[in-house]
């Protein structure tokens, strides 16, 4: 997501910007498009693909990565042109900067509902593109995790991350594309593009950006056709997920109610934590995310965004709907090996550690309905952990983790759901 961040902040400026060369409006659009597809990189909607022939690299969730998401085609080469104009650009940005994880002038009930077109879009892609592009991502991150540091990553892996990306846009029907840029370009500030160009060369921006230009009239003139494989969640386990989502649901509804998702406190950063800390717990959610049943990610996804466009003006799901979205993260996390999840519960533990943000949040609700919704939820996650193979798994001790792992999964769909960008 900090790369993400990277790329939206990379082009903000250069849209904004109203030179001699500026393009047509129509070739603007494709390129809010690349913009949003890269958010949708960093949630990594990605699975497994074990129908496809696998790669000789032996670290983890590459071993089944289709050959077509990483030869070197046209898309490749423009991504290479790309890197060259742009990295200059890149290296000018301060990466550590908060502002790059917030939204400006967020409303989260409105950005909601782009957020749900920005699902439905990475709901179409290839989801063997998609792993690709994670796996490029967490190499880009790989290089800066070691001291907690930010920036721009290597020449190379930016060129990976671009070539991700347009293959991953290639896969996706204009339309979709296009409902993301419409439903994205009415919310920013129109201060923000001037803003963000007086931060860096102008020069070096405008190379970039009719670079990117460049770029995204290969990914368009060079489209995929995306491949569908079948689920490896079994009905069984489906339907127990689901029985569990259901009474769930019904006992923690009073609370989901109860909590204001209007409030832009979803959208802060947590205090005292640096950019380079919370890259790290980023990296461990697209890993995790790249280990996902791709059927499974793609139903989670359809039932968010059909809660958004169902949900109330003061952002709150139906019943049925939200029960939806809860079977359809359970499933995700049934998906995915206990190591993965852990890692996840273990990075992110250290970020909220003595910020006392789990008191404050707790202290904002009505206690009774937060304690039933909690014993419940223990109950889901007994269920969801049951079903993950090779878990282990028993009700106690590490079960505990895991469960708040899928609570944490959970809080992080809703804040998403509700337009926050922060932590």
């Amino acid at each position: 997501l900090k790369l993400a961040a990277r790329d939206v902040v990379q082009r903000l400026p250069l849209l904004g910007h109203k030179c001699g060369t500026m393009p047509a409006v129509r070739r603007g659009n494709v390129v809010i498009g690349l913009v949003l597809l890269v958010l949708m990189g960093g949630r990594c909607f990605a699975p497994p693909y074990a129908s496809h022939a696998g790669t000789t690299r032996k670290s983890p969730g590459r071993a089944r990565v289709s050959l077509r998401a990483t030869q070197k085609d046209a898309i490749q080469e423009a991504a290479a042109e790309l890197t060259k104009a742009s990295y200059p650009f890149m290296q000018q940005v301060d990466w550590g900067n908060d502002l790059y994880w917030t939204v400006p002038g967020a409303d989260p009930i409105r950005w909601a509902r782009a957020i749900g077109k920005i699902i439905d879009h990475g709901a179409a892609m290839d989801m063997e593109l998609v792993k690709a592009g994670c796996m490029a991502h967490h190499d880009g991150i790989k290089e800066l995790s070691s001291t907690n540091a930010v920036g721009a990553c290597s020449a190379e892996k930016l060129t990976d991350i671009y070539a991700t990306i347009g293959r991953m846009i290639a896969s996706v029907p204009e339309s979709k594309t296009m409902d993301v840029y419409n439903a994205v370009t009415a919310l920013v500030d129109k201060r923000v593009p001037a803003y963000l160009m007086s931060s860096v060369n102008e020069a070096d921006a405008k190379a970039a950006y009719s670079a990117l230009i460049k770029f995204t009239e290969v990914v368009k003139a060079n489209p995929i056709t995306p491949s569908t494989a079948p689920s490896t969640v079994s009905s069984d386990k489906s339907k127990a997920i689901e029985a569990a989502a259901d009474k769930l649901a019904s006992t923690s509804y009073d609370f989901i109610q109860g909590i204001d998702w209007s409030d832009e406190l979803y959208g802060k950063t947590l205090p005292g934590r640096t950019a380079g800390q919370t890259l790290k717990a980023v990296d461990s959610m697209i890993m995790m995310g790249a280990k996902m049943d791709g059927a499974a990610l793609k139903e989670a996804a359809k039932a968010h965004v059909t809660a958004i466009e169902n949900m109330d003006a003061k952002g709150v799901l139906t019943q049925e709907d939200y029960k939806a979205t809860l079977a359809g993260i359970g499933k995700m996390v049934a998906s995915v090996d206990r190591d993965s999840v852990m890692k996840v519960f273990d990075d992110t533990s250290k970020l909220v550690a003595d910020t006392g943000m789990p008191q404050y949040l707790f202290s904002k609700q009505n206690p009774s309905d937060a304690m039933n919704a909690y014993m419940r939820f223990m109950e889901f996650k007994d269920t969801v952990a049951s079903y993950q193979a090779g878990s282990g798994y028993s009700s106690s001790g590490g079960g505990l983790a895991f469960g708040l792992v899928i609570a944490a999964l959970g809080f992080i769909g809703w804040v998403v759901s509700h337009g926050q960008f922060g932590v």
